[in-house]
């Protein structure tokens, strides 16, 4: 076989190599984050993109059923047991999406220093959705702060905060409770 036949393999080879590593990463992602691109249907069940935080509340029922209407939860008696410092913790979970110091930069959520008692909208130069901007007049109080951490789409529906909610209602206590440290 000449030089050239050589090379001619080579390049084959490396391009046959390039497309079996390709196509074994692509099985190997889709079976880590176990989704598919516009919900195509596996094994008789829709796909599903993403993964779940703990903690944190899933948006689709398990069952075809609808969902029964969810009657908000009186926060006041988890509040009387709250644990600040647990809080804390879980506010770690945020600092994805936000700050949490006085005088912190917003980020992709706006700075939380101050938020209990304050005006919906309260964060300086964060760029808040209509629907928050709408309701600017309101303020945050555990009762309010408790709702939207339940299910921030439903409780003010049109906002932009990505996050699926906190189904615990101790777990939003504590977390309102280390907010409530926050002045």
């Amino acid at each position: 076989m000449s030089d050239s036949g050589i090379e001619i393999n080579k390049i084959a080879g490396a391009i046959l190599l390039a497309g079996v590593i390709a196509m074994v990463t692509g099985l190997a992602s889709e079976g880590l984050y176990k989704g598919s691109i516009g919900g195509e249907h596996h094994g008789g069940h829709e796909a599903k993109r993403g993964y779940s935080i703990e903690g944190a509340e899933s948006t689709e029922s398990a069952s075809a059923a609808p969902a029964a209407e969810e009657k908000p939860v009186d926060i006041a008696a988890f509040m009387a047991k709250a644990d600040a410092k647990a809080g804390e913790g879980l506010a770690k979970k945020c600092t994805a999406c936000h700050t949490f110091d006085k005088g912190g930069k917003n980020g992709v959520g706006p700075n939380q220093w101050g938020l209990v008692g304050s005006h919906f909208g309260h964060a300086e130069g964060y760029s808040y959705s209509a629907a928050i901007q709408g309701m600017k007049d309101k303020k945050w109080g555990a009762q309010e702060l408790s709702d939207f951490l339940a299910n921030p789409k439903k409780y003010i529906q049109g906002n932009k905060m990505s996050f699926a909610g906190i189904s615990n209602p101790q777990d939003r206590a504590n977390l309102i409770a280390y907010l409530s440290t926050l002045k």
